[in-house]
């Protein structure tokens, strides 16, 4: 068990690290051919120049204003001067709501932190019951940490009461914070889609589950089926098509490019020499051919590979999946078809708001519609043995960095593990690291489980992974590291007990836990986030890059990578300090201040990065907020229920039983939030819709609405293949919203038989357009 000495070691390891990467990175960002690593935002706003395009060459290197190494730490307010309506326009809705996580972590720990230092932590020193059952029993081990926590109350005291009015209050003091940031994260979202310039999303829906017709092509039938059924509405659409074979060709060249341009730039430095290259297996064995002709060759081939992958997909009525993307002349009129049903039967014609369409994840909108829910189960079963298979390498990490564990495992070691620095350096510091290791790839692993289930859109997907990121958290982080903490003997206590005893084991195992955690919070949340802003890899990836690659400015544009928030790592990740934070304020309130720095400390970094650096995928309008707020619920209801079961082995029965309000005070404080501002982030106000509408139409009443949308929402891959072949991807009447004649004899949805020439509109068509002049 961790003392206050090992902690200390810890903290000391830990600062020092975060202020080496905080030391790094002031001094790296200064330096002119690292400006594209730590300002590349600005750049892709085009208002930051490089400055290795003046000047002597030694400056173009090294900063040689001395003076500006004093002022070293000018980040850090510059980070907090841009006001958050600003912060929006720049960065997104998306990313002043993620930095609004770290300040409901300040806004409800800072207030609890200062109660339970004043009231909780002088209750708990005032006693003697751990030295005075240390003193019965040679086996107890307890530290002055423990002196701090419920530990050291005697069962069946009266001091539980404060206990029990501290859970209380903590727990009313987060329900309130919660719902004021609601309801102003809720005004925000409203206010955004109000005022945000209009985007193809705005104006179209993803329509899924088509049912298939005989007589009439998909886009026939989609264009038939919505001018019946929104005849004053539908604009035009655009079919979807499984173009993951052309997009892996597409990668493929994308990558052949690059070592053709490595190549062709290693040959003019050196033109003396032709670079060759081995075109077996990662280029480690087979034939050495000449480098630049072979990959000229097979890039020449690939070329013509697209272009007739292109022209299948086309023509092939194969290749065109059951869905599309429907895009209506107003607001409005996608409001209304994405939140309504289309028809009798609900499995077909399904609609929903089509994602911004930087948002769409093209490969999965090839899996057929049937596939989902099987897919669903299979990643929900190998979620499952993820997670529990996963406690074995926990425990056993645990095990080890327990001494007695060490000792056991080698012992030869035994003297060396106890000098002094070795031993703190061992239990304040290696768990916490170990654990970190052991997670560093779990995030990409999670977001390949999601790609498999099949969402369509990238923040869905990072929603997903973040859902099961924090389900991992909380199952082996946080349960794990306590009921393994210190053998498998306690797992298979835990194993074989039954249910109904599982909060009281927890509970127990809670308090001596605690100094783990702090640990654990220092890796990760000190050093880890100051890590983050030195931002080492990408710095690394982008020397090598303009090195070996770059010949142009363009070049230097694409090796420049800005990355963004990876909110399916990140988010989770908050969380666990939400729920370490709620479960330990009335048990060990020490550990509050370490939670309140990362927080702090997170804030001004993250705030940094989203300002200068990261460049944001996709624009989901806080659409992660509902979810954000679910999870510091269960946090809530996790801290009460094992607060219950800890107190129900310290013999308070007097206090014990008024806990239990408090998860049901709650459940129902969630369903409240929920039916009163969920819906903000689920569905758009038709009367926000038809306002928009009005003014656009106002302000605009020649706007060209069917040239805006008529590419917006074609397949990234058709276009990079048109970049190298002047043949268009699709003829203009595939993007045409010019209704054919029908193949049938009948139609059932249909009120009158559809007959159209090709050279005009239908009917209801024209009826529709002389209904809006």
């Amino acid at each position: 068990m961790a003392t206050l000495t090992d902690i200390g070691v810890a903290a000391a390891i830990n600062i020092l690290s975060a202020f080496g990467f905080l030391l790094a990175f002031a001094i790296l960002r200064l330096q002119p051919f690292n400006d594209r690593v730590y300002f590349p935002k600005w750049y892709l706003k085009g208002v930051r120049s490089s400055p290795l395009n003046s000047g002597a060459f030694i400056k173009k290197i090294v900063n040689l204003d001395f003076r500006s190494y004093l002022r070293f730490l000018d980040w850090m307010p510059a980070a907090l001067k841009m006001p958050e309506p600003e912060l929006i326009d720049h960065a997104g809705l998306d990313s002043a709501v993620y930095l609004r996580i770290y300040l409901l972590g300040l806004k409800v720990f800072i207030p609890i932190t200062c109660l339970a230092f004043a009231v909780l932590v002088p209750v708990n020193w005032t006693n003697n019951t751990l030295e005075l059952d240390a003193s019965k029993s040679s086996k107890l081990v307890f530290s002055e940490i423990d002196k701090l926590s419920i530990s050291n109350i005697p069962k069946g005291s009266n001091k539980f009461w404060t206990h029990l009015v501290m859970a209380y209050t903590f727990t009313f003091w987060t329900c309130y914070v919660l719902l004021r940031e609601y309801k102003v994260i809720a005004s925000m979202r409203l206010h955004f889609l109000a005022s945000e310039k209009r985007r193809p999303d705005q104006f179209t829906v993803l329509v899924k589950n088509v049912p298939p017709d005989p007589d009439e092509s998909m886009s026939e039938l989609v264009e038939h089926f919505f001018l019946v059924n929104h005849p004053d509405n539908y604009l035009t659409h655009q079919v979807v098509y499984d173009a993951n074979k052309l997009a892996k060709m597409v990668k493929k060249k994308k990558n052949m490019l690059n070592w053709l341009d490595f190549y062709q730039l290693k040959f003019e430095r050196n033109s003396s020499t032709r670079p060759t290259c081995k075109i077996g297996f990662l280029g480690l064995f087979g034939k050495k051919v000449d480098a630049i002709e072979y990959y000229s060759t097979e890039i020449g081939k690939l070329s013509k590979e697209e272009v007739e992958e292109r022209d299948r997909i086309q023509k092939d009525t194969k290749s065109i999946i059951p869905a599309a993307f429907v895009s209506f002349r107003t607001r409005w009129g996608a409001a209304v078809c994405a939140q309504t049903q289309q028809t009798r039967n609900p499995t077909i014609w399904l609609t929903e708001w089509s994602p911004e369409p930087r948002d769409v994840y093209w490969q999965n909108l090839a899996i057929p519609f049937v596939q989902l829910t099987v897919r669903r189960l299979i990643i929900a079963v190998a979620f499952f043995f993820l997670t529990f298979f996963f406690m074995i390498p926990i425990a056993f990490v645990q095990s080890l960095a327990n001494l007695d564990g060490i000792e056991k495992a080698v012992p030869f070691l035994k003297h060396l593990i106890e000098k002094k620095f070795i031993k703190s350096f061992i239990q304040g510091f290696l768990p916490g690291i170990a654990l970190k290791i052991f997670l560093i790839f779990l995030p990409s692993i999670l977001m390949l489980m999601s790609k498999f289930e099949g969402s369509i859109s990238l923040s869905s997907l990072e929603r997903r992974a973040a859902s099961k990121y924090y389900l991992f958290l909380l199952v082996n982080v946080f349960l794990g590291s306590i009921i393994t903490g210190t053998a498998f003997q306690q797992l298979n206590t835990f194993i074989h007990q039954s249910v109904n005893q599982f909060p009281k084991t927890i509970g127990i195992a809670i308090p001596q836990k605690a100094t783990f955690f702090i640990t654990y919070v220092m890796v990760d949340g000190w050093a880890g986030v100051a890590g983050e802003i030195l931002r080492l890899k990408p710095l690394i990836i982008y020397h090598i890059k303009n090195f070996f690659f770059v010949k142009t400015e363009k070049d230097r544009e694409a090796a420049m990578d800005p990355g963004s928030i990876e909110f399916a790592s990140s988010e989770p990740q908050i969380q666990l300090y939400f729920l370490l934070g709620l479960v330990y304020a009335v048990v060990t309130p020490f550990l509050l201040p370490y939670i309140i720095i990362f927080f702090g400390l997170a804030y001004l970094v993250f705030r940094h990065q989203i300002i200068n650096v990261y460049n944001q995928e996709y624009e989901s309008a806080a659409s992660f907020w509902p979810s954000v707020h679910v999870r510091v619920i269960t946090a809530m209801i996790i801290a009460q229920v094992l607060l219950l079961g800890l107190m129900s082995t310290k013999s308070a029965a007097n206090s014990t039983p008024f806990l239990i309000a408090l998860p049901v005070l709650t459940i129902w404080f969630h369903k409240f939030c929920k039916s009163r501002y969920e819906s903000a982030f689920r569905k758009y106000p038709l009367q926000e819709a038809m306002m928009k509408d009005t003014l656009e139409r106002a302000r605009e009443p020649n706007l060209d609405l069917k040239g805006y949308l008529l590419n917006a929402y074609v397949n990234p891959v058709f276009k990079e293949v048109d970049d190298h072949d002047d043949v268009s991807a699709f003829d203009e009447l595939e993007f045409e919203a010019v209704l054919v004649p029908t193949k049938r004899s009948s139609r059932k949805n249909t009120p009158v038989p559809s007959k159209y020439t090709s050279g005009s509109l239908s009917p209801l068509h024209d009826a529709a357009l002389e209904q809006q002049l």
